[in-house]
């Protein structure tokens, strides 16, 4: 198994770490911030059924990732992997512009339902924040031919990234009924 040294792994500490603190920062700012329209006149409550989408297609990649990699179809993995990172930036965006040009919804339950539903949309919030480096730090130590470091960081972030995606899906459905219409 060829695993280059981490000293290759360096140079992208500075995009982790820029990147670590810069999301949570701006997904925080946004909440604060005054409205914008940034897209005109385009339906922004659109967004939060495509990031659903996103979040399930994202999970079902990662399932298939895992059982490319178990059976050893490392081109496959790598397509799927990056594809669960291509659909989290598209998310992300997605994500950033809903918030920048909509208010708030409050979650309408009570009860044993508004306990789970702020249960899971903490857990949500938090693992949201620290999935990004987990995911940046294996595909870093998978790119730079680290396997076993690789490896080692990814049995972590797996299982996150798939709660976080789940997750994002059930906030979704459970916050749906509330949003404007």
């Amino acid at each position: 198994m060829n695993t280059q040294s981490p000293a290759k792994e360096k140079k992208y500490v500075p995009l982790i770490v820029a990147a670590t603190i810069a999301i949570p920062l701006v997904v925080t700012l946004l909440a604060f911030s005054p409205k914008l329209s940034l897209l005109g006149d385009f339906d922004y409550h659109v967004l939060p059924m495509v990031n659903a989408l996103i979040n399930g297609s994202t999970f079902f990649i990662l399932i298939a990732a895992v059982i490319a990699i178990k059976n050893k179809r490392i081109g496959l993995h790598r397509a799927l992997m990056t594809s669960a990172i291509a659909l989290s930036v598209a998310f992300l965006v997605s994500y950033v512009l809903f918030h920048a040009a909509t208010e708030p919804t409050p979650f309408g339950g009570s009860g044993a339902s508004k306990a789970i539903y702020y249960f899971i949309l903490i857990t949500h919030i938090l693992l949201s924040a620290a999935i990004v480096p987990l995911v940046l730090i294996s595909y870093v130590r998978a790119l730079t031919e680290q396997f076993d470091r690789h490896k080692k960081i990814a049995k972590i972030t797996f299982p996150i990234w798939l709660y976080v995606t789940s997750t994002g899906v059930i906030v979704y459905l459970m916050i749906a009924p509330y949003y404007p219409q």
